[in-house]
């Protein structure tokens, strides 16, 4: 057979991840969907199996970017469009969004943040006719987007004015204020080792803290980083380190954790030497909590079932109960 002289097109590098991240902004401002429902479990978005981890981890910090900035690009975004944000078809809010996100705080080329935002919405029934729009707001943007910034830096737009006025009841207006900042950066990414904390924070390019926590400002896929695949190390907020620490000794004790997915704590105290039994009421996050445990090469015992309600096996005793209440209580 004549091969064919035709090449089916492929697809623009970098679409996929950002049809995604608008498919995923539309569930959590319109359908009110949990933005961790949408990324992991039975209900996440089908296309994630489908991505590479670079364009995975490119689709997490566009969503997570635009809606820790979501405030913000809102006032920017209402100053750049004469008769606001088009509301017959999401789709181009979310290429909004999109664009004006990478153009303001993301290391992505201004023209490419245009182009892909004008191919998300062309590719969308309703949002099409919108194109032309897109492309002269975002091309706005680029030129005006930062004065815009630094009009309202001082407004902390980003956080919901009920949050804002409780915390400066509470902490006053200068923590609050340094607290709203804090929450504008993308956060650095704290992992617990197994051992010499010292040579993986050097292979990582990060820091070693005091309580022996590994700090690195590396962004992009976790699971590409030096260790992931080995087992060597979990991602775990400094803070949420300490409890497991408090317990001392555990060599050989039975230690039950409560609320207990993703698994950090569990992993903490079995690696420590203590005979774990990890409880978490959701399935789907104790499945999550048993794949950390299985790569990191740990083994402890899990129960799905709700903390208040759960029974431990007859004339099981325990040395020791963990449930870090601040943790548990956001639901992290």
């Amino acid at each position: 057979m004549k091969p064919s002289r035709f090449v089916p097109p492929t697809e623009v590098p970098g679409l996929a991840a950002r049809r995604i991240a608008a498919d995923i902004l539309d569930g959590v401002l319109h359908k009110h969907r949990m933005l961790d429902d949408q990324l992991d479990g039975p209900g996440a978005h089908p296309g994630l199996k489908t991505l590479a981890d670079r364009d995975r981890a490119l689709m997490r910090r566009l969503v997570a970017t635009i809606l820790r900035r979501l405030g913000t690009l809102g006032h920017i975004l209402s100053r750049l469009l004469d008769r606001g944000i088009p509301s017959d078809a999401p789709r181009a809010q979310s290429a909004l969004l999109i664009g004006a996100a990478q153009i303001l705080w993301m290391d992505v080329p201004d023209h490419a943040a245009v182009d892909l935002s004008v191919r998300l919405v062309q590719a969308d029934r309703r949002a099409a006719k919108y194109a032309g729009l897109v492309n002269a707001v975002l091309r706005r943007c680029a030129r005006e987007g930062q004065p815009l910034i630094d009009e309202v830096k001082s407004q902390m737009l980003d956080l919901p004015p009920w949050l804002v006025a409780r915390w400066i009841a509470a902490y006053g207006e200068e923590a609050t204020r340094a607290m709203a900042a804090a929450i504008s950066v993308e956060p650095a990414l704290d992992l617990t080792v197994k051992s010499d904390p010292g040579g993986w924070a050097t292979r990582l390019h990060g820091e070693t803290l005091p309580t022996g926590t590994v700090r690195t400002l590396l962004h992009g896929s976790v699971t590409m980083l030096p260790g992931f695949n080995e087992g060597q190390w979990w991602v775990q907020d400094a803070a949420a380190a300490i409890p497991a620490r408090l317990f001392g000794d555990v060599k050989d004790k039975t230690i039950a954790d409560l609320c207990a997915a993703p698994g950090g704590k569990t992993a903490q105290l079995v690696h420590a030497g203590a005979k774990v039994t990890a409880v978490d009421r959701s399935p789907n996050r104790i499945a999550r909590l048993r794949e950390n445990l299985s790569r990191l090469s740990l083994e402890a015992s899990t129960a799905a079932a709700d903390a208040l309600e759960w029974q431990p096996p007859a004339g099981e005793l325990f040395d020791g109960v963990l449930i870090d209440a601040p943790c548990a209580a956001t639901g992290t």
